[in-house]
């Protein structure tokens, strides 16, 4: 009997582990951005509005960012790769709202990602 209580409260406590490892662990910018493909139709071509795809990824992503430091760290990722993939800047500002997501930050090139809460 003790022998299965030792077991039961090790298979808690390596559950309680895992759940703080993964609650801590912040996307990064690659994570970000690979999540995000699904948009990248909406964001770089004239298609007229974001995929369900592309909304379920932006809530992915925006549900991620769950700390200051990592909305300003994604932040200044999306500014360097809207550059690089060709980003329509006006897409990116309306994407948000497409999809219904609260992000909090406005998705424009020339926000200070350092004000991001």
């Amino acid at each position: 009997m003790e022998k299965k209580l030792n077991g039961v409260f090790w298979c808690v406590g390596v559950l309680g582990l895992v759940t703080v490892v993964l609650t801590v662990h912040a996307i990064t910018c690659e994570e970000a951005v690979q999540t995000l493909m699904p948009c990248g139709a909406y964001l770089t071509t004239p298609a007229p509005s974001p995929t369900l795809a592309c909304c379920q990824a932006v809530a992915s992503v925006n549900a991620s960012a769950s700390t200051t430091q990592s909305r300003r760290d994604l932040c200044e990722c999306f500014k360097k790769k809207a550059l690089v993939y060709g980003v329509d800047p006006q897409k990116a500002k309306q994407l948000p709202g497409l999809c219904a997501a609260q992000v909090p930050f406005q998705c424009d090139l020339s926000v200070d990602c350092q004000h991001v809460l």
